[in-house]
């Protein structure tokens, strides 16, 4: 019966991690850069590579992990065996856990390289985007508001 129940517990913990996950697109503003001035350069794109974002690495996975392993193992043998089988289950469950919470956040990014107007070659790295997708010489904003960068067209 507890089996079922904690498993629920880790999908449901590494659900709200991916539902945390910030939105790393260009089209898509935190409350703090909503009504923040923004710093506008344009530009010219010279390229655009796929790139990979790696997940995000917090507590929450490993956690989980490990409690479910510790209590898959605390039902290995007896006595001896099975505090031995819970220190195992539980430091295996929170390696897979951290596994599992990095490959689930994980996300197809974009490598965008610009020529700005005033001479400077910067590249961007954003997730990308449903709504708005970028080729050689596009013309593009790069919008900057607290020391974050986005490309927009």
């Amino acid at each position: 019966m507890k089996k079922p129940l904690l498993l629920s517990a880790l999908l449901s913990s590494l659900l709200v991690v991916g539902g945390c996950a910030s939105q790393l697109t260009g089209d898509v503003y935190s409350r703090d850069q909503a009504r923040a001035p923004q710093t506008v350069r344009l530009g010219t794109v010279e390229s655009v590579r796929l790139v990979q974002i790696e997940g995000t690495k917090t507590v929450i996975g490993p956690a989980a992990g490990a409690a479910v392993g510790g209590i898959a193992g605390s039902g290995v043998g007896g006595g001896r065996g099975s505090a031995i089988a819970t220190v195992v289950g539980a430091v295996a469950g929170g390696m897979v856990g951290a596994a599992a919470e990095e490959g689930i956040t994980r996300s197809q990014g974009v490598e965008i390289t610009v020529r700005e107007d005033d001479g400077q070659t910067r590249a961007y790295v954003q997730q990308v985007s449903n709504n708005i997708s970028f080729a050689p010489g596009d013309r593009v904003r790069i919008l900057t508001v607290n020391g974050e960068s986005r490309v927009t067209k």
